[in-house]
């Protein structure tokens, strides 16, 4: 990853996360409302659901794979919600399973991100929870990974691959660090899907992209298809594809909504120009949505 990109990703995280977890919470990702986006919800209970929805649909984790210890890894963590939210399932699915064996170390989960902020913070919450024996969070560039081959159960990651330089690289290395019979579960936003029949991005797609990525610090994005090819050129099979653009899109407006509010607004205000920036293209994602450019793309993997 390039100094600039890491840079830039690195203060837009440091900068915003405070001010995300007091007015939002500890999940730093779309919520889920229903098939077709239609079921009102309470927006933290739509981001729990999202992470329950994921799950359902890949099929984890399986009673089997729980009977024995199982590393969970989250690329691009946050400030932990999603690590700290599966490795209490996980936990206490274990630990029924097995009739309360004892022991407390049978599900245990690393967290990266670029972000020291977030890796403290992370940490502190792992503390609270009483989860510091099973959680670890390290600052560690995703492409280039910190562990040795096969090393998990299940490589997660939710709404980091947009922040990628390399899509290939960045694959290569969840299925690098996952073990034989693991599963790979990647949420990600993308765009639309390109062909003879969809068409190339139009000039005004492009400027909307461009303006995208430059306040929230991604290189670029690359349609749902393009990341299917990229799957198949790996050592994966059972591989599976969806587009839950529709089920994610209203939470955009839910942000938006949620942001005019006193205490929204004066985080904004003492939080810098960079929150500021991404809080203000809040519009250009739910135009994205609604106009198909920005699609919410998932893909499910297990490593051969």
């Amino acid at each position: 990853m390039t100094s600039t990109l890491y840079q830039q990703i690195q203060q837009l995280y440091d900068a915003s996360s405070g001010l995300w977890e007091q007015v939002w919470g500890e999940h730093m990702h779309h919520g889920y409302y229903g098939p077709d986006g239609s079921l009102k919800k309470e927006r933290r209970q739509a981001q729990i659901d999202l992470i329950e929805e994921l799950l359902g649909w890949a099929g984890v984790p399986s009673e089997k794979a729980l009977c024995e210890p199982y590393r969970i890894l989250d690329v691009g963590c946050g400030i932990g919600g999603s690590t700290l939210y599966l490795t209490e399932k996980f936990s206490s699915i274990a630990q029924n399973n097995l009739k309360s064996d004892g022991r407390v170390d049978r599900v245990t989960a690393t967290g990266i991100t670029l972000s020291p902020v977030q890796a403290n913070r992370a940490t502190e919450r792992a503390k609270i929870a009483g989860l510091e024996s099973n959680v670890n969070f390290l600052v560690a560039d995703a492409l280039n990974m910190p562990f040795p081959d096969e090393s998990f159960d299940l490589v997660w990651s939710l709404e980091s691959g947009e922040h990628m330089p390399n899509k290939i690289k960045f694959l290569q290395e969840c299925c690098r660090v996952l073990k034989p019979g693991g599963t790979l579960i990647l949420a990600t936003w993308c765009h639309r899907s390109l062909g003879e029949s969809a068409g190339e991005l139009t000039d005004e797609e492009r400027r909307e992209l461009a303006e995208i990525y430059r306040v929230y610090a991604l290189p670029y994005v690359i349609s749902l298809p393009e990341y299917e090819e990229i799957v198949r050129s790996l050592p994966l099979t059972s591989i599976r594809s969806a587009d839950w653009s529709k089920a994610v899109a209203p939470f955009w407006d839910v942000v938006i909504d949620s942001a005019f509010t006193p205490s929204a607004i004066w985080g904004l205000l003492t939080s810098g120009w960079t929150t500021i920036q991404a809080a203000l293209a809040l519009g250009l994602m739910s135009r994205g949505y609604e106009s198909g450019l920005i699609r919410f793309g998932l893909i499910c993997a297990v490593k051969k």
